[in-house]
């Protein structure tokens, strides 16, 4: 391919910064040059206006959006967030992601991604059904089981998810819980789904350390961020002999160097709303939390919290990015000098969208497996990602991220080679 990359400036538009990591990927893979042209846009996008009556009894149009990135090894897949800042560059970037991730791990799919314009908290319950089924009637004829299967993202939940499978079946007059995954139980969700995420965090974490000799009942993790997957990979490490030193969350920061207990620290904060406060800890910065010591670092909550700044400065060895995006390019060339393994997002928060596909097979076969059949495939998948990554890493001498996105690619690479649509 043509000439070497520059790392772009951190505060890039994402959707440059995924692109910039395609063409990264395609040219250490030195692929045909078409490769990229076909995968630099998304196949498809789609803008739509949803009227919805509030509660007032005035109507109010939000707009959305659905990108399809690529069909090449399957029908599109990706959640649908629900937030004030949502851009369309923002949804083509996480599709692009989305591909990434998916066939990192092996699954059927192209990425996808949804969004709405709005502000879940400012809506009432009614409200929020109301625009989750506008949404679902705006893109009726462009998702389905076998197009394009959307999930939960940021601020929206299993409710959000059967509300629309729901408007779904009723447009197409058939039950078909296949359309959408996330769901709740008594709607075609699949068991395992809740931990999912966190599961196959802590899975990366356990190979990783194996590859780098660390002892996990020696070991020390912070977890920045303690919602659902802060909080359960918080739990599941605890169980493997790790020691959680530090937390974070919104409101704020703890740090005890000789253990805080995840059980009793995750009840605290269902008590009063806040890790900040909790007994025998002292309360830190946020941002300082990143820069204590540790052997494992857990992101799980923002985007670009680990930048050029502060990446100097992280004493952790392992970097599991349970959130989307915590890491800039910057960072991640400081890391990789400085020998920090950093397990990236689209292989350490793989366990979401791995789960979403058993969910998927499960409803197409309408048979359900036992929570154990579902641990048990997902630590095997991504297991295989991270052994996977980890031998191209070593094999090329390249960073992690840019091993996962080789590993993925090649398999696009093939699929899209194998349709005849290189030629």
């Amino acid at each position: 391919m043509a000439a070497e990359l520059k790392i772009q400036h951190e505060t890039d538009n994402p959707f440059h910064i995924a692109r910039q990591q395609l063409r990264e990927a395609c040219e250490a893979l030195n692929l045909d040059l078409s490769v990229y042209e076909i995968l630099k846009e998304p196949a498809r996008v789609y803008t739509v206006s949803i009227p919805v009556k509030m509660d007032s009894g005035e109507i109010k149009t939000f707009i959305g959006y659905r990108v399809q990135h690529t069909d090449a090894t399957g029908p599109a897949k990706g959640g649908i967030r629900f937030h004030p800042d949502v851009t369309l560059d923002e949804v083509k970037a996480l599709s692009m992601w989305m591909t990434m991730k998916c066939n990192l791990v092996g699954l059927p799919y192209g990425g996808g991604k949804g969004g709405v314009v709005c502000n879940p908290k400012r809506l009432s319950k009614g409200e929020l059904e109301r625009l989750s089924r506008g949404y679902i009637r705006a893109i009726v004829d462009v998702i389905g089981p076998d197009k394009d299967i959307p999930a939960p993202d940021v601020y929206t939940n299993p409710q959000i998810m059967a509300w629309m499978m729901d408007e779904y079946s009723k447009l197409v007059g058939r039950y078909s819980p296949g359309v959408i995954t996330g769901k709740p139980l008594s709607a075609g969700g699949s068991l395992g789904r809740s931990e999912a995420t966190a599961r196959g965090c802590v899975f990366t974490i356990r190979e990783a350390a194996k590859c780098l000799n660390l002892d996990l009942g020696n070991a020390r993790a912070i977890i920045q961020g303690f919602g659902n997957a802060g909080c359960t990979s918080s739990r599941l490490l605890s169980e493997l002999g790790v020691t959680i030193v530090g937390v974070s969350d919104s409101q704020g920061a703890i740090y005890n160097p000789d253990g805080i207990d995840p059980i009793a620290l995750a009840k605290y904060k269902a008590e009063t709303g806040s890790v900040k406060g909790f007994p025998g800890c002292q309360q830190v910065d946020g941002d300082a939390l990143l820069e204590m010591p540790c052997d494992i670092l857990v992101p799980a909550a923002l985007e670009n919290v680990i930048t050029g700044s502060n990446a100097p400065r992280i004493q952790a060895r392992i970097i599991a990015e349970a959130a989307n995006g915590p890491t800039t390019p910057e960072a991640d060339e400081i890391l990789h000098k400085r020998g920090v393994m950093v397990i990236p997002d689209i292989l350490a928060n793989a366990g979401g969208v791995t789960v979403s596909y058993f969910e998927w097979v499960q409803n197409l076969q309408n048979f359900y497996w036992t929570a154990d059949e579902v641990m048990q495939r997902l630590e095997y998948m991504i297991t295989q990602a991270f052994n996977k990554t980890y031998a191209m890493s070593q094999e090329k001498n390249v960073p992690t991220r840019l091993a996962a996105n080789m590993v993925s690619l090649e398999r696009i690479a093939q699929a899209m080679a194998d349709r005849g649509w290189l030629n």
